[in-house]
């Protein structure tokens, strides 16, 4: 079969197309052949040989990375009910620097299956598996109502569009931060009558986007924003953070960046309240499976409106580095 093999660590280029052994399922597994692949920026830490300490450990090379897979399933394991033949599903591979998820086949725990309704396209059913999954965590973290003012950075991202119009269908005034003329005109097209009026969208590469944005929060809370989604932290995230009221949510689930937000290490009496998603301070998240289910319905029913950047399978590499360029919108997918 065709996967996408790291051979060393290193630079984008070092993501090639070989031609591997089909696997085979074992007891309690199926084989699903996969049509979307997700590609994770933590993928992009463990190809640099970089994730020493972090939440995996380096993975054994050769390997084929990858931890999100959607598709059909091909072939049954032993003990597996034979009508999942046949059936669109998507999975989550495990938290394993050795996913696989990076092939064309991909062995998965039956028990980790789920269905795709017909009309849920797989790299959005993809989508949901990781990138929807920690969406519907960190809004159950955020609590947001309608009284809330609401700003989200890396809004144009995969997690990024999701929040955003979660934010809106909760009634709340959303402030998104985007990098560049074409992703603020992403974030602007999530916003569905009747909720446009409530969006406003930042490019935070211009100049004084930081006084611009202070100036849209201010016209309706005086006293600064309720809440902050950001998973960029560094110095974006550190100066969203300012936008802030006291008291308010301070909701952190990453640090694209590199770097974590600042405003967290010492946020001061009467400073705002620090909610962290991930971490060893984060506060449990519950069922993941649960979770997954969650976000699959929300793609489901319409609520969410899924944004994907596809790449052909063979071109990982440049999914790769077009993730780390900060070169993409939405949930980065290989197909």
């Amino acid at each position: 079969m065709d996967a996408i093999r790291l051979h060393a660590f290193g630079p984008p280029e070092n993501l090639v197309l070989d031609q591997v052994p089909d696997p085979v399922p074992g007891p309690g597994e199926v084989l699903v052949a996969v049509r979307a692949h997700g590609v994770h920026l933590l993928d992009t830490t463990l190809r640099r040989g970089e994730a020493a300490g972090g939440p995996l450990p380096l993975p054994a090379l050769p390997t084929i990375p990858g931890r999100e897979v959607a598709g059909v399933v091909d072939v049954v394991g032993p003990g597996v009910d034979a009508a999942w033949r046949g059936r669109r599903v998507a999975a989550h591979l495990g938290a394993t620097p050795d996913g696989g998820g990076y092939a064309r086949l991909a062995v998965v725990p039956v028990g980790a299956l789920h269905r795709v309704p017909d009309h849920v396209t797989a790299p959005d059913a993809l989508a949901m598996i990781g990138t929807g999954r920690t969406a519907v965590g960190i809004l159950d973290l955020a609590e947001i109502t309608a009284s809330d003012t609401v700003v989200v950075t890396a809004a144009a991202g995969g997690l990024g569009t999701l929040l955003v119009q979660s934010a809106l269908a909760a009634g709340a005034r959303v402030v998104g931060l985007a990098g560049g003329p074409e992703k603020v005109a992403l974030v602007r097209s999530l916003a569905r009558e009747p909720h446009a009026e409530r969006l406003v969208v930042i490019d935070y590469r211009a100049d004084a986007w930081l006084e611009a944005a202070r100036a849209v929060v201010g016209q309706h809370a005086p006293d600064g924003a309720t809440v902050l989604l950001d998973g960029v932290g560094g110095d974006p995230g550190t100066a969203a953070a300012t936008l802030v009221a006291p008291g308010g949510r301070l909701v952190l689930f990453g640090w694209s960046s590199g770097e974590g937000n600042r405003a967290a290490d010492d946020p001061g009496d009467g400073g705002p309240e620090v909610r962290w998603a991930v971490g060893p301070q984060a506060r449990p998240w519950g069922d993941l499976f649960t979770l997954q289910e969650r976000a699959l319905a929300l793609a489901a029913d319409g609520t969410w409106h899924v944004v994907t950047h596809q790449v052909p399978l063979a071109e990982a590499a440049r999914a790769h580095r077009e993730l780390e360029e900060r070169a993409t919108t939405g949930k980065v997918v290989l197909v």
